[in-house]
């Protein structure tokens, strides 16, 4: 009973402690305030509104013909597209598309009606200025719209041409499809990759945090304003200690990245907010686990920017959100599997955008545990008999390490 005592007392005392040394620590502080408050709100500003309607098109007809002009009606009466005016020619058009009068060119060849006519593919071309992937997007989807649509038509004339009673069986369009986006009803950019991103965000934010906190251990806590020097008898302590202490800072970061930035931007809200805690409680667990081992690469406060900066891309790759998980080389969908994020986006996307409930997204939970429990037994190894010797070892250190071993010999 005295030993679980005093785990629990020395616990205690690096939780009380850690959480005064965080607060006089600005740089932590940034990490584990501005950037969970800060970066959602930056980054969904970038990509709204998702939708661009009404841009502006030009229109260079060398066919003028009838079914030219039935083209351009049907593609200026598109919401994503409207029709400025037409042009004599494609320099003409180009002047005005560098004066940013419009943002995209159809081009009609001569001949297009002739060629549908008899039966052949009548080509056109559509140029779009590319300064903002948003305005392709809506020409893409509006010209590929009023494509297959005109397709239709031709092709139940062809039908009724050759079988008139046709007409009686099939009218309108011979093939109609109907486009549900699940989980993103207005096919949005922000509301796609946004919910995943939140994920990573909070992910950075706790491993930059811990990262630089391993930093401060090798320089004086004087000019830093952390030190290092909170550590337990138990090295088990110690972790457990310090991790209930972020998990306690990121507790209101975390629910205002999940829930209120989603409610701010209108992004998909499908979830329950009590469930989607208790999925993303493993996530944070597991990250703080692997900010423990990240902490052994870093040598100074300012190195975890150059090692966990560079390699946020790479995480944001292996996280499935541009890169699919099924399509990755065993090689890389093994590491994926590693990160906490990769689980915590898949589960947190499927709760949030598409309604699941925690029992239908058991498999990332599980796995997030799992990564809970592999991550914070390196974890262990690696605080015991890497980081501490270091934190030990060095000059200013000399202090604390015999208050330890005083400690320890009562």
């Amino acid at each position: 009973m005295k030993r679980i005592k005093d785990f629990i007392l020395g616990l205690f005392r690096v939780y009380c402690r850690e959480f005064k040394l965080i607060l006089s620590d600005k740089g932590i502080m940034i990490f584990l305030l501005f950037l969970p408050l800060g970066y959602p709100i930056i980054y969904s500003l970038i990509y709204n509104p998702e939708l661009v309607k009404e841009v502006p098109f030009v229109v260079v007809d060398h066919d003028r013909s009838t079914l030219s002009r039935k083209l351009v009606r049907e593609l200026d009466a598109c919401d994503e597209a409207r029709l400025l005016g037409y042009a004599a020619d494609l320099p003409e058009a180009r002047r005005a598309m560098d004066s940013r009068q419009c943002f995209a060119i159809l081009e009609i060849p001569e001949g297009f009606g002739r060629k549908i006519g008899r039966g052949e593919t009548g080509a056109g071309a559509m140029y779009c200025d590319m300064s903002l992937l948003l305005r392709y997007r809506g020409f893409l989807v509006a010209i590929t719209a009023v494509m297959q649509n005109m397709g239709a038509e031709l092709l139940e004339k062809d039908i009724n041409t050759f079988v008139p009673l046709a007409g009686t069986i099939a009218t309108g369009n011979l093939l109609p499809i109907d486009s549900i986006p699940m989980g993103n009803i207005r096919s949005g950019f922000d509301s796609f990759i946004m919910p995943g991103v939140l994920i990573l965000i909070l992910q950075q934010c706790i491993i930059l945090a811990l990262g630089m906190a391993g930093g401060a251990r090798h320089e004086r806590a004087s000019v830093v304003g952390y030190d290092p020097h909170n550590n337990a008898p138990s090295v088990l302590a110690t972790m457990i200690g310090k991790a209930l202490t972020y998990f306690t800072i990121m507790g209101l970061p975390a629910v205002f990245m999940i829930h209120y930035v989603p409610l701010i931007f209108t992004f998909p809200m499908a979830g329950n907010l009590f469930e989607e805690i208790l999925f993303i409680t493993p996530m944070i667990l597991a990250t703080i686990g692997f900010a423990f081992v990240f902490q052994a690469f870093v040598t100074e406060r300012e190195s975890v920017f150059v090692c966990w900066v560079v390699t946020s891309i790479i995480f944001l790759l292996i996280s499935g959100l541009i890169w699919p998980r099924y399509d990755m080389p065993p090689v890389w969908k093994f590491v994926s599997g590693l990160c906490p994020a990769t689980w915590g986006v898949e589960g947190f996307v499927k709760m949030n955008s598409n309604g699941a409930r925690l029992w239908q997204v058991s498999h990332e939970y599980e796995m997030l545990w799992w990564l809970t429990l592999g991550w914070w037994v390196v974890a262990y190894f690696v605080q015991r008999f890497i980081v501490l010797p270091q934190t030990l070892g060095s000059r200013p250190r000399r202090r604390e390490a015999s208050r330890l071993k005083a400690i320890r010999e009562s």
